[in-house]
């Protein structure tokens, strides 16, 4: 029996999100954001590497850079997770299906509604990534003059949870009786209406849709700010982090799984998964070649539309040979966007190499060459209690999914850290997380 930790792996599927110019790679399907076919093709090639799920990030506005970046970033046409991963649903049995919903920009029915909706559909395989909403251009879609303030955010997001979770439990797992005899379709005694009135919602009636077959889908989550772990380690079952290094992701595990047992909670319930941009060579030197080859394209500005988004703030005027000047106050993630001034401050980086550096991978833990020396960091990063797996981020498409799938995967499967089959039925099940109790049966 096979007594090894085991990796699990998400799949980031935001292309146009992860590398800049992932669209402009030789072969690289430069539709990738937004043609079904191909969304399928990656999809099952996902499902038959056993991976537990499609992370689908969204935004709900165009991207805060200027119109030089703008224009070259194939960020501005995307699906709508909501829309597409029901749709995905339908041609694969196994893989998660996870999607971004802001808590600031969606009401907490319609969340609830349309989660619930696509649980049933892909029969206990949805997840919600909660998000808050930080880009400034997404509040003028929206009626509001600037972005919320980060805590009010936080604040709001977590009485959204609240309400979703009483949404997905207004109906007891027995509620619907169907029972044709009686004609009685629905047990009425088992029917919760929220009855919710808190500091930013009034939700007064139940959903219109069963409980879903997972109880509740997926909670995911990326807390950084120290609003963010707090709330990441009361509510979610997964963590996408940003760590880029061994000792700064031990330290957010330790800290969110610390923070979780604090609540009460069993710590090994939530799963944490740094992002990890993968690039895969026959030797090191092919695979940095690869990256050297996709670097290559990024335009100056859209290494400085990159920044202005990480900083919150527009920079095409920053002097490009001059260190970091000092930047103002904003409501962007203040953990990420710190951590590029730092960074900046004592490398002694101008703001163009500052610019070079978030405008390719954004920055983030890259994996650079042979399918034998990958495997070795990611057991590495695994048995130092860094991670529970990782969100895997693909250069190009289809080709570096691909070569995930059929060289990578093989090669974990061999050391004994990797899944041969799929354990469960539902995502929690092949996470090894609990089903939630109805909170009104307790």
């Amino acid at each position: 029996m096979n007594t090894k930790k085991q990796l699990h792996f998400g799949a980031f599927m935001r292309p146009a999100s992860i590398h800049s110019c992932s669209w402009r790679y030789p072969e690289a399907f430069s539709d990738a954001n937004f043609n079904f076919k191909h969304h399928i093709r990656f999809a099952q090639t996902l499902e038959r590497g056993l991976f537990d799920a499609i992370f689908m990030a969204d935004h709900v506005s165009l991207l805060n850079m200027p119109d030089e970046a703008l224009k070259r970033s194939a960020t501005v046409v995307s699906l709508e997770p909501l829309t597409l991963l029901p749709a995905l649903a339908a041609v694969t049995e196994h893989i998660g299906l996870i999607a971004t919903a802001s808590t600031t920009y969606t009401e907490p029915y319609h969340i609830a509604r349309k989660f619930a909706s696509l649980d049933h559909i892909s029969n206990g395989r949805a997840g919600w990534n909660v998000v808050t909403s930080a880009n400034p251009l997404e509040a003028l879609n929206f009626g509001l003059e600037e972005a919320v303030e980060h805590d009010t955010r936080y604040r709001r997001g977590k009485e959204c949870y609240e309400v979703v979770t009483k949404l997905w439990d207004s109906w007891e797992d027995d509620a619907i009786i169907r029972d044709t005899e009686s004609g009685i379709f629905a047990d009425l005694d088992k029917l919760h209406p929220p009855k919710h009135k808190g500091e930013f919602y009034s939700v007064e009636g139940a959903l219109n849709v069963a409980r879903p077959v997972q109880g509740w889908p997926l909670i995911v989550q990326a807390g950084a700010s120290e609003a963010g772990r707090q709330f990441a380690a009361e509510v979610a079952e997964m963590v996408f982090s940003a760590a880029s290094t061994i000792p700064t992701s031990q330290e957010y595990y330790s800290d969110i799984k610390s923070r979780a047992k604090a609540a009460g909670r069993d710590p090994d319930h939530l799963k944490v998964f740094p992002g990890c941009f993968v690039i895969i060579g026959d030797t090191l030197e092919e695979a940095k070649s690869k990256k050297r080859q996709l670097d290559s394209m990024v335009d100056p500005s859209t290494g400085m539309g990159s920044l202005s988004v990480q900083l919150g703030c527009d920079v095409s005027n920053f002097d490009l040979d001059a260190p970091l000047p000092d930047i103002p106050e904003t409501n962007s993630s203040q953990t990420s966007r710190q951590k590029l001034i730092d960074m900046a401050k004592e490398e002694n980086m101008t703001v163009r190499e500052l610019a070079q550096y978030v405008g390719g991978s954004f920055g983030c833990l890259e994996m650079v060459g042979t399918v034998s020396m990958i495997a070795d960091q990611m057991e590495e990063w695994l048995e130092a209690e860094a991670c529970d797996g990782f969100n895997i981020m693909f250069p190009y498409l289809p080709q570096g999914l691909d070569d995930f799938v059929d060289k990578l995967v093989p090669e974990l499967q061999k050391r004994g850290v990797y899944r041969t089959r799929y354990e469960g039925n539902t995502l929690r099940e092949n996470l090894g997380l609990p089903r939630p109790t109805n909170q009104y049966c307790k």
